[in-house]
């Protein structure tokens, strides 16, 4: 049965501390209570504190075991004993209480917990009773009848319970007896009895000792001695109105506050009852907090009253005759509690640092609160002032921890200033604060951040190799290597090994340096991928796009297609009719500039004519026109100087020679060849016999020619060799290679006939017939004249057969306004350079610039009759198309944009179109351009 309920109560036990477990966490309060005698010497083992904890003797050190009540007691590292280290004095500790016990805390911090613990300390003899004065001075009216009881001084000891003040003894005598007497607040008091009537004659004075014994094992004493005077007689003596007097204040009243009056009156008259108060022999504590009217018997406070340290006080008031007759009473104190003590608040562990990162629920400290006053008084509310991530739970009895409450962010607030007030129940309540600060580590939750969404810069070309031509900057809010930031090019669009010859950039400033020159005709735009990263394990990394535009210098001259040397280096010249009507269209001037924009806006200028105001330039179009008709006086060649100018500042230019020859055909214009138009200045007689001399050596030169290629002729046995020169036979040419356009010249072709039955010879120059095909694998050789006979048959009978060869001229053969050539796009000889108004006429626009410099190198407007065109020959062949042609479409400004024809508008057309026959000439002088 017995054994039953034991473990019935231990069940019980367990489950309390699961609920406690459950309801507390992980700080959970223990109670511990031991029992030792006062005055154990240091070092006595008050009981085993690990084994009652439960925690085994090796892991003490790791739990950082720590006693508030360190005066007094300490653990053993060793043994886990709790151990007394220092004196333990009952009665300082509690003074006159019956059962004096110490609390103190034990605070574990791996995991942290907290303990309480109850140590009763047990009474032990060690206080002998001790009167206060040496002696005791009684006198006695020898009146005084038999049972006159006089209150003697009382002993004081300061041990408790069966160790405290027992009995009081007399040294025996026939006179007088002594009583043991209990006061209301359970001291003891002698009283000493008149058992027969004294005879001051007889004997005036007796000696007494008195003796005060304990209830300690063995018993403890001391002794004072009574000296009794008998005096005369006075036959009353006073009486005081109560034997008890009760009342109650409160502590904190002001010095001087009255506390009751007592009143003793007494029968006789005169001296004899004349009344005194004093108070009796009793503790150096009464004196100083009260104070006695010996005439009035009023009491006045004489101190501070503190509930804390005493609340209730008794007070022995004795009143006295003018003879020798007195009374007693007792006053009873009751010190009531004011609510004068605020509420004292501890921390018993803390932690100052915390990560961000930190779990919801994370202990950071733990707070003992405190308040010495009593009832509603000592009740507290504990509460964290502000709004902060921060709160506060109670564990148990006055103690509480400081947990997370919300998420922590240490980029918005890096630290906290966290101020806890304790209030008390009372009225008016009291409150103290405390205030800590919590720091807030920081963690790498911050990616960089770039300060603009994307990058876009303008390089202009030809800048200085390692100069810095951007700065991208992004910034991490978070601290230390977590917020330290490199910067690296993580991906663009050149190939990866040529991307380190182009651009770097700086890890730690992000400066992003150009390696080299950049050009703009080779790379308009460069785009990178920048990225940022920071230092923090693991690392957080951002990513931006750096548009690189590299703009446009005029660092490229205008490039001059028509006209252009032969392909064996030779002059080429025009022919214009003689009756060409005023705005007859010669020639023109095509040009190209690899820059853009108003770097490769082109104007064309006349520097040089042999004959100022007979012809007329166009400014932007290179239209070589007649201004005037031919005059008499006029030479038959004639020879423009233009340069070409380009946009840019300052302008770059380049020059093109133009011979004209005024004739009607080509035999007209043979003799023409020679003669120089002389110059109208001084130096024109100088200049005619160079001309005489030039053509003297060329018709000497031509005769030897003639004359070695007879006398070859003669020698070969073949007849198809002269065959060329036979009646009605023309030498066709084969397929040609055409020149390589990159060295500055036009693609022609040749066939050289002889008419045996004209009395003149002609040359026919740049005839490709449509039905000759020239492979692509020979646009880039050099063009040459092949020469042979034609056993086939005869091409051609006379001059009218050849003739009627040839294809009429086309007479209409002025573009539309979208096919204008140049870069103007002009009509009517139009000489502002109006630009193109459309998306259409500016995709056109590169179109009509290579069909114009392609119809320039066909000659058509001046050899053939008719008024000539200007449109691709039909001698190139379905073959030859505009992209063998460079494309300078990208090149090609738009004013008031910034933007350049990029679309293939040329390679839209399909082909060329067809023209009259070639009428270009090449004349037997070399000139250099």
């Amino acid at each position: 049965m017995w054994r039953s309920a034991r473990e019935a109560e231990k069940m019980k036990s367990q489950v309390l501390f699961l609920f406690l477990l459950s309801l507390f966490g992980g700080v959970i309060s223990q109670q511990i209570h031991y029992s030792i005698p006062e005055e154990l010497a240091k070092g006595s083992r008050v009981g085993n504190l690990a084994k009652d904890l439960g925690f085994s003797v090796r892991e003490l050190p790791a739990r950082k075991l720590r006693v508030s009540a360190e005066d007094y007691f300490s653990v053993s590292a060793e043994s886990g004993d709790l151990l007394v280290s220092g004196r333990i004095d009952r009665e300082k500790i509690c003074g006159q209480k019956s059962e004096c016990t110490l609390e103190f805390e034990l605070v574990t911090e791996n995991p942290m917990n907290i303990f309480h613990v109850t140590v009763a300390i047990q009474d032990v003899n060690d206080n002998a009773p001790r009167f206060l004065t040496k002696d005791i001075d009684l006198e006695i009216c020898e009146s005084a009848l038999p049972g006159v009881k006089f209150s003697l001084d009382s002993a004081q000891d300061a041990d408790v319970e069966s160790n405290s003040l027992k009995i009081y003894t007399i040294s025996p005598n026939q006179y007088f007896s002594l009583s043991t007497k209990e006061s209301p607040d359970g001291s003891k008091y002698p009283e000493l009895l008149l058992e027969k009537p004294l005879d001051r004659e007889h004997q005036s004075s007796h000696r007494l000792i008195l003796t005060a014994v304990d209830g300690g094992d063995p018993p403890l004493s001391s002794t004072t001695e009574i000296r009794i005077h008998v005096t005369d007689a006075n036959d009353n003596a006073p009486v005081f109105s109560q034997d008890v007097y009760r009342v109650s204040l409160q502590e904190n009243v002001p010095w001087g506050t009255s506390v009751l009056q007592v009143t003793a009156t007494d029968q006789d008259e005169g001296v004899n009852a004349e009344i005194t108060y004093a108070f009796l022999k009793a503790p150096t504590s009464t004196g100083l907090f009260f104070s006695l009217n010996p005439n009035t018997g009023e009491i006045t406070t004489n101190g501070t009253l503190d509930f804390e340290e005493r609340n209730r006080y008794v007070l022995g008031i004795e009143a006295k005759d003018g003879g020798v007759h007195t009374a007693h009473c007792n006053v009873q104190i009751e010190i009531s509690d004011v609510n004068d003590n605020a509420p004292e608040v501890t921390f018993m562990s803390f932690s100052s640092q915390i990560p961000e990162d930190s779990d919801l629920g994370t202990v950071i400290a733990l707070i003992k609160v405190r308040d010495r006053d009593s009832g509603q008084n000592g009740v507290v509310t504990c509460y964290v002032q502000g709004e902060v991530p921060f709160k506060l739970e109670s564990t148990s009895k006055n103690y509480y921890k400081l947990v997370i409450d919300r998420t922590l962010d240490r980029e918005k607030i890096s630290e906290y200033n966290i101020t806890i007030t304790a209030t008390d129940r009372g009225k008016p309540p009291l409150s103290s604060s405390i205030s800590v600060t919590v720091h807030i580590s920081d963690v790498n939750d911050n990616a960089p951040v770039f300060h603009q969404a994307a990058y876009v810069v303008h390089v202009p070309e030809n800048n200085p190799p390692g100069a810095s031509i951007a700065q991208v900057s992004a910034s991490d809010p978070d601290v230390g290597p977590n917020g330290q930031v490199s910067y690296s090019i993580v991906a663009s669009d050149l190939e990866p090994r040529a991307l380190s010859s182009y651009v770097s950039v700086s890890a730690h400033s992000g400066v992003v340096f150009a390696q080299r020159a950049f050009d703009h005709e080779q790379l308009r735009a460069l785009e990178l991928t920048l990225q940022a990263r920071d230092q923090g394990s693991p690392a957080l990394r951002a990513n931006v796009s750096l548009r690189v535009l590299v703009g446009d210098r005029n660092d490229n001259a205008p490039r001059v297609l028509y006209p252009a040397l032969g392909p064996d280096g030779s002059a080429l010249f025009d022919t214009v009719p003689r009756a060409a009507e005023p705005g007859y269209l010669v020639t023109k001037v095509v040009a190209v500039d690899a820059d853009s924009g108003h770097n490769a806006w082109l104007s064309y200028h006349v520097l040089q004519a042999s004959e100022p105001g007979l012809f007329s330039l166009g400014l932007r179009t290179g239209e070589v026109r007649t201004a005037r008709a031919l005059g008499d006086r006029d030479a038959a060649r004639q020879r423009l100087l233009v340069a070409v100018r380009d946009g840019g500042q300052p302008p770059l230019s380049a020059t093109a020679t133009l011979h004209l020859v005024f004739a009607d055909s080509l035999q007209e214009a043979l003799p023409d060849l020679s003669d120089d138009p002389g110059p109208s200045d001084a130096q024109a007689e100088l200049q005619f016999y160079l001309v005489v001399a030039l053509a003297a050596i060329s018709v000497l030169f031509l005769l030897a020619v003639i004359l070695a290629i007879g006398l070859r002729l003669r020698h070969s046995s073949s007849p198809a060799a002269w065959g060329c020169f036979q009646p009605g036979l023309c030498v066709k040419s084969g397929p040609v290679v055409l020149p390589d356009y990159s060295q500055g010249t036009l693609p022609y072709s040749y066939n050289f006939c002889v008419a045996s039955h004209s009395a003149k010879t002609e040359f026919n120059f740049l005839n490709v017939t449509p039905e000759v095909a020239v492979p692509q694998d020979l646009l880039s050789g050099d063009s040459s004249v092949a020469v042979c006979a034609n056993n086939e048959g005869p091409q051609i009978a006379d001059e009218s057969s050849f003739s009627s060869h040839q294809a009429p001229p086309n007479t209409d053969w002025r573009f539309s306004q979208a096919q204008r050539p140049g870069t103007s796009g002009s009509q009517n000889g139009d000489e502002t350079g109006t630009w193109p108004n459309n998306q259409f006429d500016t995709e056109m626009l590169q179109a009509m610039i290579l069909a114009s410099a392609s119809e320039a190198a066909d000659g058509s407007s001046t050899l053939g009759g008719g008024a000539g065109t200007m449109g691709l020959s039909a001698r190139y062949g379905p073959q030859f198309t505009l992209q063998h042609v460079p494309d300078y479409r990208q090149n090609v400004y738009i004013p008031g944009s910034n933007a350049t024809l990029t679309n293939a508008a040329g390679k839209r057309d399909g082909k060329a179109p067809a023209g009259g026959n070639g009428n270009k000439k090449k004349s037997g002088k070399k000139e250099k351009k």
